[in-house]
């Protein structure tokens, strides 16, 4: 990724977060829990959620980070 290029996911309810706010990810089953917030997150308060079944591509993108 370029510095200077901007790079978004799009959440399950369709909304797009900027990968370099991202603060953590959580892997719940086939789902990613995602903390975006500057003061951090609770799981289920305050995150975003990326299901491989609402959002194939987003998922598959943040998945590969457990990959590396």
């Amino acid at each position: 990724m370029e510095e200077n290029k901007n790079s978004f996911v799009k959440t399950n309810n369709n909304r797009m977060v900027n990968e370099k706010f991202i603060r953590w990810i959580q892997k719940i089953d086939q789902c990613l829990e995602i903390c975006s917030k500057m003061d951090g997150c609770q799981i289920g308060s305050g995150t975003s959620r990326i299901c491989k079944v609402n959002n194939p591509d987003s998922y598959e993108k943040m998945n590969k980070l457990f990959d590396e």
